[in-house]
């Protein structure tokens, strides 16, 4: 039997299923209770996705979340991009990050950023810059590496 794999803007109730994904990656795992740490609780994500504030996208695999992409309207930063082991190296996450850019876009933003392990081992390093985002020299405050996309606006 084929799995059924779908993409679909990301609602409130997806929140707890995200905050638990987000502890089963294979790189940059973070735990729930980490992220309560950083004031980021299934309570938040969903008040923050309920009110745009943090647009995303999920991908499910015959109903259930297997990856998403989540940015801030506000100032344009892919906040995060994960999909669970099983899943990377299909295509799916550049496919998340691609429709972010383009809401990002239709936002008039001509900048985006990120925040990127600076460890050239890691899968995202290379994947983000392989897609053209660009370092910018500098690190955020969790010590990693950020990295921006130029947008070119269309009319």
């Amino acid at each position: 039997m084929q799995s059924t794999i779908s993409i679909r803007p990301a609602i409130p109730a997806d929140a707890t299923a995200c905050l638990e994904l987000r502890a089963k990656t294979r790189e940059n795992a973070v735990s729930a209770q980490r992220l309560a740490e950083y004031g980021i609780t299934a309570e938040s994500w969903h008040d923050d996705i309920a009110s745009g504030a943090l647009p995303g996208h999920v991908v499910l695999d015959e109903g259930e979340i297997v990856g998403y992409c989540f940015a801030n309207k506000d100032t344009g930063e892919i906040v995060v991009l994960a999909t669970l082991p099983n899943y990377e190296g299909k295509g799916i996450g550049r496919e998340l990050l691609g429709r972010m850019i383009g809401e990002l876009r239709l936002l008039r933003f001509k900048r985006l950023f990120l925040g990127c392990s600076p460890d050239p081992a890691s899968r995202s390093y290379g994947f983000y810059r392989h897609l053209g985002w660009k370092s910018t020299g500098t690190f955020d405050t969790h010590g990693d590496e950020v990295l921006e996309l130029q947008l070119e606006i269309r009319n």
